[in-house]
């Protein structure tokens, strides 16, 4: 027993490191990628197109994805994955540095980057309890979410500083190093048995598989209902999500270093949150720990759009990134807890999925719409939305059973995974 607690705690601390170096450099770029667009074109349709591209091939490969994080070793999918995001990044460096960049290219090499992603998602989710004994992965979860909140911290910084003094081109290969790093972590480091289905032979077609996946989540009455809940809340944050970064420029001012403060009030709430939920781990039923959580976001919506000036407004955005572990959290361990091994990456995935067309539809609207009316009354609108849906998800009786603690007879003490010696 000692040897393999020590093993968990071992693959877990090394899982994670990979994470956060692959994490790190992805955000750097991301945050440097987002704002060249932002600045160079100040449009709302312009912000509108990259979120599309960058989410429509997360879409369309989400439920493939799902199979293949069932079906095959989760952590050589992870590998994959990174492999992907670090080439398509390395050929924008190459293309920038040869002179052909253009705006237009981030928006297509963001379309690239999200293939890496939606294979990695559903991956990510889906490995973390092969590692993790459930009695731990509230604690673990949510110092995951800690070390990456620190990580969006220390990102916008070193972007913003390196925009200032250097050109974008230079940046991008911050992204390509650090997923060589996280690669070689995984591949050589990390010694973890495959799950139990993607170590047996594959008995059914892929399509069957997809079929029964879809099946198992219209079965499940609390994942229907819960998807249900999470598509529409994944629509009303879409404002709170993307418009910020057009919102800082048009109404304070279009200097970096304001959507710099931004992102580090951000950062701060997130990692502060973070370690809240490590050290409190939420109220005794987890879906008390989500409804509390969405209904305060639902008023620093609001609050967004009636901040008086630029202090106040990114400290409401540090405490939305305060508030957002309350909700994640909770949200991702019910996911692994209750869905069963052998189908939690294809739900996993149709979460990724219903996130991947929400949020751009929401942006599909809201986007051109920031052009026509005031972002300021779009705040104020979708968080009132944001208060009815929490209210109707109040009255949901399946979703506060499946939020219960599991009992003593529920728990498994060690992965089974992990009870085969690396």
């Amino acid at each position: 027993m000692e040897n393999t607690t020590k093993n968990w705690r071992k693959n877990t601390a090394l899982f994670l490191s990979s994470q956060t170096v692959s994490l790190f450099g992805s955000s750097i770029v991301q945050f440097a990628i987002t704002w060249y667009i932002a600045l160079e074109t100040q449009s709302g349709i312009m912000m509108t197109l990259s979120i599309i591209f960058g989410f429509l091939p997360n879409l369309l490969l989400s439920p493939f994805a799902g199979v293949w994080a069932d079906r095959y070793n989760r952590k050589t999918l992870i590998i994959v994955s990174d492999g992907v995001i670090a080439l398509s990044t390395l050929v924008l460096a190459i293309l920038f540095l040869t002179g052909h960049g253009s705006v237009w290219l981030l928006i297509g090499i963001s379309a690239v980057r999200s293939i890496g992603t939606s294979i990695q998602t559903p991956a990510v989710s889906a490995f973390l309890p092969q590692l993790v004994p459930i009695n731990k992965l509230t604690r673990v979860n949510a110092i995951n979410q800690t070390i990456q909140s620190f990580m969006n911290l220390l990102s916008p910084v070193i972007s913003g500083a390196l925009l200032t003094v250097s050109t974008i081109d230079s940046i991008f290969f911050i992204d390509v190093v650090t997923a060589a790093m996280a690669i070689v972590i995984l591949l050589f480091f990390l010694k973890v048995p495959a799950h139990k289905r993607a170590s047996q032979k594959v008995k059914t077609t892929f399509f069957v598989d997809m079929r029964e996946g879809l099946s198992y989540i219209s079965q499940h009455k609390f994942v229907k209902v819960f998807l249900l809940f999470f598509a529409i809340n994944s629509f009303l944050t879409s404002p709170a999500v993307f418009l910020t970064t057009l919102q800082v420029p048009r109404a304070f001012g279009d200097e970096v270093w304001r959507l710099t403060v931004m992102e580090i009030f951000f950062s701060v709430g997130m990692m502060l949150g973070g370690l809240g939920m490590a050290t409190w781990g939420g109220f005794k039923n987890r879906y008390h720990t989500i409804l509390t959580a969405g209904m305060l976001l639902a008023w620093l919506s609001i609050g967004l759009g009636i901040a008086p000036n630029y202090w106040v407004y990114v400290t409401m955005f540090g405490v939305i990134g305060l508030i957002l572990p309350m909700n994640s959290t909770p949200t991702t361990v019910i996911l692994q807890e209750k869905i069963h091994d052998d189908f939690r990456g294809r739900v996993f995935s149709v979460r990724s999925m219903i996130s991947s067309s929400m949020m751009p539809l929401g942006m599909l609207i809201f986007g051109p719409l920031a052009d026509i009316v005031s972002i300021d009354s779009i705040f104020i609108a979708t968080g009132i939305g944001l208060i009815v849906l929490t209210l109707f998800m109040m009255r949901s009786k399946v979703l506060l059973e499946a939020g219960k603690p599991l009992s003593e007879s529920e728990i498994q003490p060690e992965p089974a995974s992990l009870s085969v010696k690396d």
